[in-house]
């Protein structure tokens, strides 16, 4: 039997929603991005909802927004850098499907957040060091609630077939 759903996480710049995409197609779920159900939801971009309603309220839409999916399946959920790390989310997440961390180096997720700095212009006013050290201090306070996943896999080394042994092991 395949998993119902499959959740990635892990922190910004690993790859959830790149690969989520491609695994998605590859494996014939539907995929869903966590951040873009939030901004289609409350017509504001997450960046627009931290500014105006603060942090909390992010936090209680990604909430209700992740267990909108309690009864489905087939769904590749792309989860945010945060989502698991409140209230009782990867408790949730591992009750309703199987979790894959895309673990990386903080010199990795460096690299990946600067290329993408045009899509997180929360970020275009901090330097590389400040960055840095950022990364590094949120990455060492969700590491473990990222190392609860069901699997880890090196965001450095992901490739299509990643998620073969998940589907493997569930069909004998």
């Amino acid at each position: 039997m395949l998993p119902s759903n499959l959740f990635l996480i892990g922190f910004m710049g690993s790859g959830k929603s790149h690969w989520g995409k491609i695994w998605a197609k590859k494996y014939h779920y539907s995929f869903i991005d966590l951040d873009h159900e939030i901004e289609k939801a409350f017509r504001m971009s997450i960046e627009e909802i931290f500014e105006k309603e603060g942090e909390e309220k992010f936090r209680e839409l990604e909430r209700f927004h992740l267990q909108k999916f309690e009864n489905t399946k087939e769904l590749l959920i792309a989860c945010g850098g945060g989502t698991p790390c409140f209230f009782d989310n990867m408790d949730w997440i591992l009750k309703n499907g199987i979790s894959v961390y895309l673990e990386a180096t903080p010199h990795y997720l460096l690299d990946k957040v600067l290329s993408e700095i045009p899509k997180r212009p929360l970020l275009k006013e901090i330097n590389k060091s400040e960055l840095l050290f950022f990364i590094q201090s949120k990455l060492k306070e969700r590491e473990p609630v990222y190392k609860k996943a069901n699997l880890v896999l090196n965001a450095e080394k992901l490739a299509d077939n990643s998620l073969d042994p998940i589907f493997i092991k569930s069909n004998p």
